[in-house]
C-alpha cells in the first residue's frame, strides 16, 4: 500500500509514517503544493492524505488537479479548517474523506484502510481469486485454505495485480508501487522480476493456477486461466 502525506508540519508527517509503518504501509512527503503536483503527476498511490493550507497555495488546486489528471486515487482530507463549506467543497472536488485535526492516528489508519477496500475491493476485508484468499487485516495470502509463507512486498505485489486484473503493469509501474519515488534512484528493475517469479513460484507449487502472465517487452498482467 502506498500513500502519499501532503502536509507542511513535519511533526505530522513523521507520526503518520511511523505509526504506519508496522502495517506494511509505504508513505511518501510532499511539503509544498508544487511538490504534490509533481509526485502525484509522476506517480500513482492507494490513499492521498490532503492538508488543506499549505505553505505555497491551497489544497482545493490539488482535489482540481487530480480531477484534470482523471486520477483515481484516493483522497482523505486532513485538516484544521473545520466549516461546512469547506467539507463541502472538498466533497464536491473528489475528495473521499474529510478528518478535522488533531485526529488519532488510529482512527485515520481505519479510514485510510475502509477507503481502499471501498476503491479497490468493494469493501471486502478478505479478498478471493478462485482458490486465493488474501487476508487485508491479517496480512496473509491462503491457498485452498492452507496459509502461504509470504513476505509484506509479495503481498502488495500480489493485491497490486488482482486489483489491475487484465491490464499490463510495466516493470517501471510495479517498482514505483512497491518503492515508491525510491525507484527513480535504482539502477534497474531487476527487484520486479524476483518479486514476480518468487510470487509466482510460491502460488503454483501451493497449486493456485498460473495468473502472472509475462507480456514481453511491456511487463506483466494478472488473468484468469
Amino acid at each position: 500500500m502506498k500513500v502519499l502525506i501532503i502536509e507542511d508540519e513535519p511533526a505530522i508527517s513523521k507520526s503518520i509514517k511511523e505509526y504506519f509503518k508496522p502495517y506494511g504501509i509505504q508513505c511518501e512527503n510532499a511539503a509544498s503544493k508544487r511538490e504534490a503536483l509533481d509526485k502525484i503527476g509522476m506517480y500513482e498511490y492507494d490513499c492521498i492524505l490532503l492538508d488543506l493550507m499549505l505553505p505555497d497555495g491551497d489544497g482545493f488546486d490539488i482535489l482540481k488537479e487530480l480531477k484534470r489528471l482523471n486520477k483515481t486515487d484516493g483522497v482523505i482530507i486532513i485538516s484544521a479548517k473545520e466549516t461546512l463549506e469547506t467539507r463541502i467543497e472538498g466533497f464536491n472536488l473528489g475528495a473521499d474523506d474529510y478528518l478535522t485535526k488533531p485526529f488519532h492516528l488510529s482512527e485515520l489508519l481505519v479510514r485510510m484502510q475502509a477507503l481502499i477496500r471501498r476503491k479497490n475491493f468493494n469493501g471486502s476485508n478478505i479478498i478471493t481469486f478462485n482458490e486465493i484468499s488474501v487476508d487485508l487485516l491479517g496480512k496473509n495470502v491462503t491457498v485452498n485454505d492452507i496459509k502461504l509463507d509470504i513476505t509484506k512486498k509479495e503481498i502488495d505485489l500480489l493485491l497490486y495485480l488482482i486489483g489491475n486484473q487484465n491490464k499490463v503493469l510495466s516493470k517501471s509501474a510495479i517498482a514505483e508501487y512497491l518503492s515508491g519515488d525510491m525507484a527513480d534512484m535504482l539502477d534497474n528493475h531487476d527487484f520486479v522480476y524476483a518479486h514476480i517469479k518468487n510470487l509466482k513460484k510460491k502460488l503454483t507449487t501451493s497449486g493456485a493456477g498460473d495468473y502472472i502472465k509475462t507480456v514481453y517487452g511491456l511487463g506483466y498482467k494478472w488473468q484468469d486461466e
